[in-house]
């Protein structure tokens, strides 16, 4: 199995504030302290051998990380989500800061300031517009 050291997914165990909630033979699904603040319930789905993105994943690892979505939902609905973001940031423009590929899984809540806002809100702000483009953003 292909591992960094540098890597906090590839090595959960060393981050002693990352918790591993549930793990198949090829993947993860972590929870870190510091997320929990914020972000309630939130967390990562990682496949266990070091991937930068999602576009590496092996068709096992797809598997696993449906599998690993099955069982983080139920566990999830304890804190009684109205709803969920689920999102990869891939490469440093998407804003991926890690890179080993994880799929962000954030429960969200009729009473956050940003309900109803979900991935594409920032995105699509006219702000965004790239230099000498012009478009709608829908």
């Amino acid at each position: 199995m292909q591992l960094r050291p540098e890597c906090p997914f590839c090595h959960p165990v060393y981050d002693l504030e990352q918790r591993i909630v549930f793990e198949t033979a090829n993947c993860w699904f972590l929870q870190h302290e510091k997320a929990q603040g914020v972000l309630e319930g939130s967390g990562v789905i990682v496949p266990k051998q070091h991937r930068a993105s999602p576009f590496e994943l092996t068709p096992q690892e797809w598997q696993e990380t449906q599998e690993l979505l099955g069982l983080v939902k139920p566990f999830l609905e304890k804190i009684a989500p109205d709803g969920y973001t689920l999102g990869w940031n891939v490469g440093e423009a998407s804003n991926q800061s890690i890179g080993h590929s994880h799929l962000h899984v954030i429960p969200r809540f009729n009473d956050e300031p940003y309900a109803g806002k979900g991935l594409r809100h920032w995105l699509k702000k006219p702000e965004n517009l790239r230099p000498g483009k012009s478009g709608d953003a829908r």
